[in-house]
């Protein structure tokens, strides 16, 4: 059965170091009992300041990062190193200071790509990306951990509130007239993100705190995409204390 854990700690600071810690810590189990580790990124400005409280880790240096397969759970449909994409974001911040295996960074597709300013053929190809690197004759790869951050509206990935992505059974799926400029980009849907092993759900700033507070009471995955979010095994929150304002204490753990 999986479990829901909420932190709450001091500051977006504290946030970021403890989610970063709590990144290296998962990747070293994951790859001690299988051999390799998936990872799914997000961006914003939280991911951010993961990405930079990583690289400074030195405690990184115990991952093999050779053995991490690095995927997204949603990109801004925009040219290759625009500096609004997630890849841009993360490459600038963690990825291009770490060993990785070039053939193991999956980005999503760029406007600029093979499938030319097409988001639709651009989510398929990303769907093929990730049905050729599961096992057996499964659609999706094993994603020991996939990190999301939470909009003011309760959005997660690129799945909004009220939007027909949020009725997609496929793994991946474009969007077109997006609430949150730009309007077009590429998501992983709510069935792919909740095959993940730990979905990590990391919030900062008063801005976010009504969306948390309603998706940890429960509402509706249509009306808050984040309340639908489940792990497998664990559904963590991490958040900053601005944040958690309107989460019940029963669902609090105080860092």
């Amino acid at each position: 059965m999986s479990e829901t854990v909420v932190e709450v700690h001091a500051d977006p600071s504290v946030l970021a170091q403890v989610v970063a810690a709590r990144l290296v810590v998962k990747l070293i189990d994951a790859q001690a009992a299988r051999g390799t580790a998936g990872v799914v990124l997000t961006g914003g400005r939280i991911a951010g300041a993961v990405f930079l409280a990583v690289r400074d880790l030195p405690a990184r240096d115990a991952v093999d990062w050779s053995r991490v397969d690095v995927w997204w759970g949603d990109e801004r449909f925009l040219p290759t190193g625009h500096p609004e994409r997630n890849e841009t974001q993360a490459r600038a911040g963690l990825l291009d200071h770490l060993p990785l295996d070039p053939a193991r960074i999956h980005p999503m597709p760029a406007s600029d790509g093979p499938d030319g300013d097409d988001p639709e053929a651009g989510a398929a190809r990303y769907a093929q990306t990730l049905a050729a690197a599961a096992p057996g004759t499964a659609d999706l790869p094993h994603f020991d951990v996939l990190m999301l951050g939470v909009g003011e509206d309760g959005h997660v990935a690129s799945v909004f509130p009220e939007h027909p992505v949020g009725y997609e059974t496929r793994p991946v799926s474009a969007v077109r007239g997006s609430p949150k400029p730009p309007p077009t980009r590429v998501t992983l849907t709510l069935p792919a993100i909740n095959t993940a092993e730990e979905i990590w759900l990391v919030a900062g700033g008063a801005d976010k705190a009504r969306a948390v507070g309603m998706a940890l009471a429960g509402a509706g995955a249509l009306q808050l995409p984040a309340a639908g979010v489940h792990g497998v095994e664990r559904t963590r929150w991490l958040l900053d204390r601005a944040a958690a304002a309107e989460v019940k204490p029963t669902f609090r753990s105080l860092r």
